[in-house]
């Protein structure tokens, strides 16, 4: 009793009566922290291996045949012109294309390889202007251009957001500043050819980005023109030429949509081109194209798409083709214990 009256206190002594429970890292359980949730866990056999990639390759082929087929039937008739438009005579392009005074008018005649069936879309391209370019792409002010009560906003647009009496430039930044400014005329058997600018922009780009009560003001006023000048009695979400130039391309090398023919042209039919050679591509050392193209169901001439799908079903029906010869030359036992690493013994053990 003795032994068993002190063996009381030790222990209340020791404090672990006041000592608070530690509490558990333990995570409640549950079938999903204990991974035991119904999955499905197929087994990769050579069977269904070589099977998967049948399938993918059955399906990855036709659809680059198609592609290609409609790349292909696409009809593009493409015409450089930013060094045929400069006179034989002219030494310094720059200082030609910076001279407001000189005419640069030019004439190009086009000659139609295919039957073109409308709409043919007429389409500027320029190659070594890089619009990605982390300065240009952040020197626009998305509010200015949405809102006309935030008109004055300007922040970010620099260099190009206030002329130099310091009223605010709308749209204010270098995108809008360097808007292309080359204009197209065509003619078709002496008749005109009329170009319909309509609907060339994205229709969310025009209801939500650029506002219906935002209209062009000081635009072009400063020293140095940098390209197309706005009218100002149009908002800008009348403004399309804008609107489309505003999406800015993310290679160096782009087109974008000028307008749209409606007639239908000839093999072997002449279209004249009269353009004004006015955007200036010669301080950088780039190119101008203008580019008249069809459409199929799969849009314009692009024959990656095809290819790519070509490449991987050909690559699958390769694999597909490697693993049933190597199946049927040394096949496997399913769930063989013998190809286990600890159950290879080296030879003479």
């Amino acid at each position: 009793m003795n032994s068993n009256s002190g063996a009381g206190p030790s222990n209340g002594g020791s404090g672990d009566g006041d000592t608070p429970r530690r509490t558990s890292r333990k995570p409640k359980y549950s079938k999903f922290t204990q991974q035991e949730l119904p999955a499905c866990k197929p087994i990769l056999t050579p069977k269904w291996v070589i099977s998967v990639f049948v399938l993918v390759g059955a399906i990855f082929v036709p659809i680059g045949v198609a592609s290609l087929l409609a790349s292909h039937k696409v009809v593009e008739i493409v015409d450089r012109y930013d060094d045929a438009c400069v006179p034989s005579n002219v030494t310094d392009k720059l200082a030609y294309i910076q001279n407001a005074t000189t005419p640069k008018t030019c004439q190009r005649t086009l000659t139609v390889t295919k039957d073109m069936k409308q709409p043919i879309f007429v389409y500027y391209q320029l190659n070594n202007f890089y619009q990605n370019h982390r300065r240009y792409v952040k020197s626009r002010n998305d509010a200015q251009l949405s809102d006309a009560s935030k008109a004055n906003e300007t922040t970010l647009c620099d260099p190009e957001k206030t002329t130099k009496d310091g009223l605010p430039i709308v749209p204010c930044g270098l995108i809008a500043w360097s808007l292309f400014n080359d204009t197209y005329s065509f003619k078709h058997n002496s008749k005109n050819l009329d170009v319909d600018k309509n609907d060339i922009s994205w229709k969310s780009d025009r209801e939500h980005k650029f506002g219906s009560d935002v209209f062009p003001k000081n635009f072009q006023k400063g020293p140095l023109i940098g390209g197309k000048s706005l009218n100002e009695s149009k908002p800008l979400s009348e403004q399309e030429d804008l609107i489309v130039w505003m999406r800015t391309a993310a290679l160096p090398t782009f087109r974008k949509l000028y307008g749209r023919i409606y007639v239908d042209l000839k093999e072997n039919d002449t279209i004249t081109v009269t353009l004004e050679n006015n955007y200036n591509t010669y301080s950088f050392g780039g190119k101008k194209k203008l580019v008249l193209s069809t459409s199929t169901w799969l849009g314009g001439k692009n024959d990656f798409l095809g290819l790519a799908y070509l490449t991987v079903g050909g690559l699958c029906f390769f694999l597909a083709f490697a693993f049933t010869l190597l199946y049927l030359i040394k096949p496997r036992k399913l769930g063989d214990n013998n190809y286990l690493s600890w159950n290879k013994h080296p030879a003479g053990h």
